[in-house]
């Protein structure tokens, strides 16, 4: 047995949200160099990291990206990080694949780059690390998720996940303050948010497409219940399976927005908080990993690719960087009753089918 567990129950422990990982960064800092494998810490001035294995032979340059931060949840009143999207799980299975690559100098040629990047889910965490100069010598660049039960079990997986384009906005609406005795000397800006949510709910794009829009957070209080309030803050989650529409429906949302609060007399500012591209996944690397199933689960273990409506920002990886072939897959774990419930539990037996497939990839490219 691997070390995979041990390193997933400590890692586990010590949630982290994103670019606040420094515990966790730490950790694999430390894994990584008592294996004898060199570690850039601190990149771009966060917690992101980047180890490498050189073989001292020209050959290709192959990265492997793992994400460590934690999401935010607020559990019986009280808000705390915990790790409900399986970040603690990746960070593992990439460590402990570099340990043994390491260890069995199974690295004949060329170089191995270890991507541990922070604030995934901040959608920021890709591009910091982009900008710091991770990727400049990449020329492929694989990472992956654990998957829900109802996508790939446990002695599964799927050599390619296409995710969805996502963007979230929030739009401060301004109105006026009154007395509630006298609401017509006022603005109400709860109204003015409600008619904006309903406004965006009558949005269409062809539907041939696939895309969502749906409001996820709704801000409003005057201080009292006898005032009219003069603020109120709404955030929208925007889905689209492809880059374009994306940029159309964030658009018609704005509009939809700003027109329906303008006919009471509100104002909206709107702001993109984040986003994240689709997926752009390179064939080549996808072979890689397919073959590398099959290595390890048989054909029999190999699914399909699968397409989800979840984003990554992974793929700002092959968006920023062209040149480098992406390659994304899903490891399947049973993992119920869903990715960010603050329930969230998967079988950790299927980390070490991960890095054993990580490692077959590697060597694969580089062996």
């Amino acid at each position: 047995m691997s070390n995979v567990l041990e390193h997933y129950h400590f890692l586990h422990e010590i949630p982290e949200l994103g670019f606040q990982e420094f515990k966790t960064s730490a950790y694999i800092a430390e894994q990584l160099e008592s294996a004898g494998i060199k570690v850039t810490r601190g990149i771009n001035n966060t917690t992101g990291m980047v180890a490498e294995i050189d073989s001292g032979v020209p050959g290709p340059v192959l990265a492997l990206r793992a994400d460590m931060d934690a999401l935010g949840h607020i559990i019986d009143g009280v808000a705390c990080a915990r790790h409900t999207c399986g970040h603690d799980g990746h960070s593992s299975v990439v460590l402990t694949a570099a340990q043994e690559l390491m260890k069995e100098g199974a690295i004949k040629k060329g170089r191995l780059k270890l991507l541990f990047q922070p604030a995934e889910e901040l959608g920021a965490g890709a591009l910091a690390m982009i900008e710091g100069g991770a990727l400049e010598d990449v020329e492929m660049i694989l990472g992956f998720h654990v998957r829900p039960l109802e996508e790939c079990h446990v002695g599964q997986a799927t050599p390619a996940v296409i995710y969805s384009a996502c963007s979230t906005l929030e739009a401060t609406i301004k109105g006026a303050p009154a007395h509630a005795a006298r609401p017509h000397l006022g603005v109400n800006a709860l109204d003015a948010a409600v008619q904006a949510v309903q406004a965006v709910n009558a949005i269409h794009l062809p539907p041939g497409l696939t895309w969502s829009v749906k409001a996820t957070r709704f801000l409003c209080d005057a201080g009292v219940t006898n005032s009219v309030p003069d603020e109120a803050r709404v955030v929208w989650d925007l889905r689209s399976q492809e880059n374009a529409p994306m940029a159309v429906l964030k658009e018609k949302v704005t509009l939809a927005i700003q027109h329906s609060v303008a006919a009471l007399g509100a104002t909206a500012d709107v702001v993109v908080l984040k986003e994240m591209p689709a997926a752009e996944i390179h064939e080549e690397a996808t072979a890689v990993i397919r073959a590398a199933i099959v290595d390890v689960l048989g054909e029999a273990g190999l699914l399909d690719t699968k397409t989800t409506p979840g984003s990554e920002d992974f793929f700002y990886y092959p968006v920023k960087k062209p040149q480098v072939k992406a390659g994304f897959w899903g490891l399947g774990t049973n993992l119920v009753p869903g990715l960010h419930h603050p329930e969230m539990r998967f079988e950790l037996s299927s980390l070490e089918i991960g890095v054993k497939i990580f490692k077959a990839a590697v060597v694969r490219v580089l062996g």
